[in-house]
């Protein structure tokens, strides 16, 4: 089904044909265990927490297919995904560089637990390839970015980055989380690994935590391995409600793109707001890259209100809509200050640092009618 587009491989990518007793609707396998075969290998026994069971390769053929690899791994969230992964492919005294604006997760991780693992990291620009050298070492052993970065959505140069890790032996990883594989499939531009948190757009109904690791079928198979010993495996009831979101992922993320992008112009125009970050602005720094690489600019965007802290959140109280909560990428738009949410474990100064300041709003914009959506803001800034 390669030649189908993402609309047609979201529907039926993955799916098996006729399906069991001829259902159209996969089935949850809910057991456990099940008969083995003489002579099965240990990781291939069908065991939920080895990722085996039929329900969790129905969903695994699923996540390749939407991002074009050849296996894919579901886990118990999108930190199982990312710890998974570069536990499938550090070991102690290896060397990670890694970009230097990352989910508030994701930087936790590394600041708190490499030392603990015996690795060590350096952060890298994504956007200038003529510093990535003179941070590499011969222990250097992977690169880890992100299509669009959390929270100021800043579109590093991500060809060159797998460009650069193929060229020196390095395994390129990337967190698609926000681009989703209807905007960008990372592998195509050279990536080995393609992470997401699926508790976001790939399930898109803000009611279950899972992550995906998709990407060749060797380093895709060190990960299930690596996930195997660590017991990050996704529960089948909620592997089969991300299965059910991903049918309609690709018309989801297509009314995002769109909704996300008028209420960006509708703000930038706005005097109450001081900044407006968004991929498909032509103010944006990465707008012309974004537009070269990506085939829609995503559905999140992050502002900054004249007035600081206290503007700020006058403006999330004041509007109607949105819902003031974390997370991201469900139907239902979502608002929140990563200071005091997703990013509220770093440290101010590295918050401050990586341009993530107290009174900096994201906002994941949903599937209303946008209309809607702008007469809230319209509203709720005359309010505030």
């Amino acid at each position: 089904m390669d030649e189908d587009r993402i609309e047609t491989l979201a529907v039926h990518g993955g799916e098996r044909r006729p399906g069991p007793e001829g259902s159209v609707v996969y089935p949850i396998y809910q057991g456990t265990v099940y008969s083995v075969p003489s002579g099965t290998d240990y990781h291939d026994l069908r065991y939920i927490r080895l990722n085996s069971t039929p329900s969790q390769s129905y969903l695994h053929d699923k996540l390749a297919a939407l991002e074009g690899a050849e296996a894919g791994l579901a886990t118990a969230s999108g930190m199982a995904a990312i710890s998974t992964a570069l536990h499938s492919v550090l070991r102690s005294g290896d060397h990670l560089l890694v970009g230097d604006c990352l989910y508030g997760g994701t930087h936790d991780f590394l600041t708190h637990h490499a030392a603990d693992f015996g690795w060590s990291y350096t952060f890298i620009d994504p956007h200038r390839p003529d510093t990535w050298e003179a941070a590499r070492t011969p222990k250097t052993k992977a690169v880890l970015v992100e299509s669009i970065t959390n929270p100021l959505v800043r579109v590093g140069r991500l060809p060159e980055v797998a460009e650069f890790a193929r060229a020196n032996g390095l395994v390129g990883l990337i967190d698609n989380t926000f681009a989703t594989p209807v905007n960008f499939r990372p592998l195509t531009a050279g990536f080995d690994l393609v992470l997401h948190s699926a508790t976001k757009y790939l399930n898109g109904h803000s009611d279950i935590v899972a992550g995906a690791i998709v990407g060749g079928a060797e380093h895709v198979e060190r990960a299930r391995t690596t996930a195997n010993h660590f017991g990050g495996s996704l529960d089948p009831h909620a592997g089969f409600l991300l299965a059910r979101g991903l049918k309609t992922l690709a018309l989801r993320v297509r009314a995002q793109n769109e909704n996300a992008l008028r209420l960006a112009e509708f703000l930038a125009a706005r005097p109450e707001i001081e900044q407006v970050n968004h991929p498909g602005l032509d103010s944006h720094p990465d707008h012309a890259r974004a537009a070269e690489l990506f085939d829609g600019f995503g559905g999140m965007l992050s502002i900054r209100p004249a007035g600081g802290v206290a503007a700020a959140q006058k403006l999330i109280d004041a509007l109607r809509l949105p819902f003031d909560a974390p997370s991201l990428g469900g139907v239902e738009s979502l608002i929140t200050r990563p200071a005091v949410t997703s990013h509220a474990g770093m440290s101010p100064q590295d918050r401050l640092a990586l341009g993530v300041t107290d009174d900096l709003i994201r906002i994941s914009v949903g599937v209303e009618a946008s209309e809607d959506l702008i007469d809230d803001f319209e509203r709720a800034l005359a309010a505030s």
